[in-house]
């Protein structure tokens, strides 16, 4: 019973956190982004001028593909696993639960994952929208934007 109590009471401070920072609520708008989520990029990403784009971030999470060239032909393998485990992690399991829904929507993100499922897996075109949410997340934190469903389609 206390430990409900506390785990409560601190789920409140994280939401009055997220609500007081205007890049949080911003990045709420993005799908599979929560409180939990948008506070732990928020952290991890600071005001995101770090990144001159939002594929150094995603790079920088481990969200990318490790890539080995030679001869002009790339390989591209599995993601690197770089950066912090603990916001990879939030940011995956945010992106397994649009990936798990989107069968059921008619949107253009969700047509988008509906073939990346088809063509390519389930677990990859989490480990996919996970990148995408990423540079979601460092358009709303760096260059202040709001996140809009018909430019994440031309995306």
């Amino acid at each position: 019973m206390a430990l409900d109590e506390e785990v409560d009471w601190y789920d409140e401070q994280l939401k009055q956190s997220v609500e007081k920072d205007s890049a949080c609520q911003r990045m709420l708008a993005i799908p599979g982004v929560g409180d939990i989520v948008a506070h732990a990029l928020k952290q991890w990403m600071g005001n995101g001028q770090q990144f001159s784009k939002g594929r150094d971030a995603s790079a920088a999470l481990g969200l990318v593909p490790r890539q080995h060239s030679t001869g002009g032909k790339a390989r591209l393998m599995g993601i690197s696993k770089r950066g912090d485990a603990r916001v990879r992690s939030a940011v995956i399991h945010g992106a397994r639960a649009v990936v798990s829904r989107a069968s059921k929507k008619d949107d253009p993100l969700s047509r988008w994952i509906q073939r990346l499922v088809e063509h390519r897996g389930f677990n990859r075109a989490v480990v996919a929208y996970a990148n995408k949410m990423v540079r979601f997340a460092w358009v709303c934190v760096a260059k202040k934007e709001r996140f809009l469903i018909r430019h994440a389609a031309a995306a």
